[in-house]
């Protein structure tokens, strides 16, 4: 799942309202030049001129067309040229605007094999279409692999933290392999930072993340499933959650436990399985505990599908506000 059909008419709006305020300035920059340099109108009237004599001659002797038309286009255009220059305009000034010039305010652009491909300025829409359903704005300029630090971690809670960095890594150039993870551990050991880490880097790819707290997610699901005006709402809403690129539960444990908890984070794991969709779990709980709180069913699915990283040591957030206090 990357954009919606909305989302992309959306952004193809964009560009067929950036392509006729363009084509709008450009008419009113030809005809501020004809009216401040008269001879630049009998110029784009003599290259008319000529296009429709070379296409009658076309038509009459396709032969001979270009043996009985002397082509003055590139003298007329070095001579728009100087008119421009001469008035202080730039030569392109009637050139088409784009601004996008690489795709010319398409969205696409064609490669040599005739491929046509989403041009950089489409890629920078979709990626901010992306960044804004994925519920993670706010976490997403700090939490990149470029800023792990490891200068608070020593010994065995180190060599946790370098293989979990590792395997994060590997997620994301692996991505999409179907593969789960499961980050667990003590408090602010960085699971919910590696999980932005690999987060940030899909949503740079183009693939669909979409992050919840165990606590926001539950409570939608309970809100649209005891709500009996809401059966649309809970079908779009487990369509996406089922369905994107990347799922990612944080906190899981923090939620306010029942049987319709134990029961959707099965559905939830089970329905994304089955479509070969990955997800990624952070809890403090440790193993033992995750399989008291949420049954054996639902453990077992967990140490089947996922990769388990534990992660241990102090806490890093901690340590960072005391070292930052005068």
């Amino acid at each position: 799942m990357s954009l919606s059909p909305l989302q992309y008419q959306e952004i193809m709006r964009g560009y067929e309202l950036t392509r006729d305020q363009n084509r709008k300035l450009l008419e009113e920059r030809r005809e501020q030049i004809y009216q401040q340099i008269p001879e630049f109108h009998e110029l784009d009237a003599a290259v008319g001129s000529y296009a429709s004599s070379r296409v009658r001659l076309l038509l009459e002797n396709p032969e001979e067309a270009d043996q009985k038309l002397e082509n003055p286009i590139p003298r007329i255009a070095l001579r728009r040229k100087a008119l421009l220059r001469a008035a202080g305009y730039p030569a392109d000034y009637l050139e088409p605007i784009y601004c996008c010039a690489e795709c010319k305010d398409t969205g696409y652009v064609t490669l040599e094999n005739g491929v046509r491909k989403k041009c950089q300025c489409f890629r920078k829409q979709e990626l901010a279409y992306l960044y804004e359903q994925s519920n993670l704005q706010g976490v997403l300029q700090t939490d990149r692999f470029s800023n792990v630090s490891y200068d608070y971690c020593k010994g065995d809670d180190l060599e946790h933290l370098k293989g979990a960095v590792r395997l994060s890594m590997d997620f994301v150039e692996t991505f999409p392999s179907g593969k789960n993870l499961l980050f667990y551990g003590t408090v602010g050991t960085g699971k919910s930072f590696l999980s932005g880490c690999i987060a940030n880097a899909l949503l740079e790819q183009g693939h669909s993340v979409v992050y919840f707290s165990a606590v926001s997610l539950f409570e939608t699901l309970a809100r649209y499933s005891f709500d009996g005006n809401a059966k649309e709402s809970l079908y779009n809403f487990c369509k996406d959650l089922y369905n994107y690129s990347l799922v990612i539960v944080d906190d899981l444990g923090t939620e306010v436990l029942s049987s319709f908890v134990t029961s959707q984070l099965f559905s939830l794991l089970n329905e994304r399985e089955m479509r070969h969709r990955s997800t990624i779990i952070s809890t403090n709980l440790n193993l033992s505990e995750l399989r008291d709180r949420y049954s054996d069913r639902v453990f077992s699915r967990v140490s089947k599908s996922f990769q388990l990283c534990k992660l241990t040591g102090p806490d890093v957030r901690m340590c960072q506000k005391l070292k930052a206090m005068p």
